[in-house]
């Protein structure tokens, strides 16, 4: 045995088998390959066949889950072998036992046709999963998970434009408010429109803590979950002012007084980089206020900075089988930018759920 000497490894056919520098085959569809190591213009070769590993269980997620009479959910299935480990590459066709009540399409997408319940199952080499749906009628789905994303200072024909090609595929997708406008200038007014439809100030540098009636005081009231992910503060729990790429302006959370005299429900503001732990675990709140910070906003940065920024952490959240079943996300601009309109200009509103009716665009007048 010669030790020391240069060996290159290649595959006779790398459709059937792949073979890296240090000699690891890793099979790829059935078939036979020859593999063959080379050193010094002398070779050596091994025939490998590859077998193909039977499908022995399906796997559909969500395994329930109930969509609006109109609305569409996503399924996902996952061909597993005999030790649970998954398998790509293989062929799964779709079913419904109840086509009158939901129909799905060769991708897995599940349409809402009328009030009741189906079994959507899906099969991959004589191998079966279901997901059991319960069709909602329309106007009577609750959703279970609450997301608000704020952006700022834009006006509507500014974002409607090819500058924020992601958040307007999702509204031409789901559904856009054409008629939303802001309620003054500048930005904190709207946030506290928002969180207790009372405008409360227009000073942006505004620290009195505001005792009325507010989101946080319902939720709690009602025995439900929040939390305020806010990018670019120092620490969970801060209830201070501007620092760095955060501005208290855009949390006003952070002045609501049953946050800010309550040292638990303060520590639901957290930094926004724990949103994503929260939701790959499965504990998200029933209501989130997503802030990002004055750059991925668009305050100070560019509309396709802001776009950018959605894409990366919502999309994930879109894709989220827990997001699918019972999810709302909300996407607003704070005021537009030199529109006094209504009091704080045209601005984007888009609304995204497995509920909605597809690429619905409203033409009321919203405030």
């Amino acid at each position: 045995m010669l030790t020391g000497r240069t060996v290159t490894w290649s595959s006779s056919t790398t459709t059937v088998a792949t073979v890296s520098t240090s000699g690891l085959v890793t099979g790829k569809v059935a078939g036979t390959a020859t593999i063959t190591a080379t050193s010094e213009g002398q070779s050596g070769t091994s025939a490998i066949t590859v077998v193909h590993v039977p499908v022995a269980s399906v796997t559909v997620s969500p395994a329930t889950a109930s969509v609006a009479t109109g609305g569409t959910i996503q399924l996902t299935a996952t061909p597993k072998d005999g030790s649970g480990n998954p398998l790509t590459g293989r062929t799964v066709t779709w079913s419904s036992s109840n086509t009158a009540v939901a129909t799905v399409s060769g991708g897995g997408l599940v349409s809402g046709v009328a009030a009741g319940s189906a079994t959507i199952t899906a099969t991959s080499e004589g191998q079966s999963g279901t997901s059991a749906i319960t069709v909602t009628p329309p106007g009577t789905s609750r959703f279970g998970h609450v997301f608000i994303v704020t952006e700022e200072n834009t006006n509507y024909s500014s974002v409607t434009s090819s500058n924020m090609p992601y958040l307007m595929g999702l509204a031409a997708q789901y559904g856009l408010a054409t008629q939303y406008y802001a309620n003054t200038h500048p930005s904190i007014g709207n946030y506290f429109q928002l969180s207790t439809g009372q405008i409360l100030t227009n000073d942006d540098g505004s620290s009195v803590i505001e005792n009325v009636p507010n989101i946080v005081r319902s939720l709690v009231s009602a025995g439900k979950t929040w939390k305020s992910y806010a990018e670019s503060i120092p620490n969970a729990c801060f209830l201070g002012g501007d620092t760095g790429n955060y501005a208290r302006k855009h949390n006003v959370f952070a002045l609501l007084s049953d946050v800010a005299n309550n040292p638990t429900q303060a520590c639901n503001i957290v930094p926004f980089t724990q949103f994503a732990a929260d939701l790959a675990n499965g504990t998200l709140p029933a209501f989130s206020n997503i802030v990002p910070n004055l750059c991925n906003d668009a305050h100070d940065c560019s509309l396709t900075t802001a776009d950018t920024w959605l894409r990366t952490n919502i999309g994930p959240l879109l894709a989220n089988a827990t997001f699918q079943q019972d999810g709302l996300l909300i996407i607003v601009f704070d005021e537009s930018s030199g529109d006094n309109t209504h009091g704080g200009g045209r601005i984007v509103w888009v609304a995204v759920s497995s509920k909605s009716k597809p690429g619905y665009q409203s033409t009321t007048l919203y405030q």
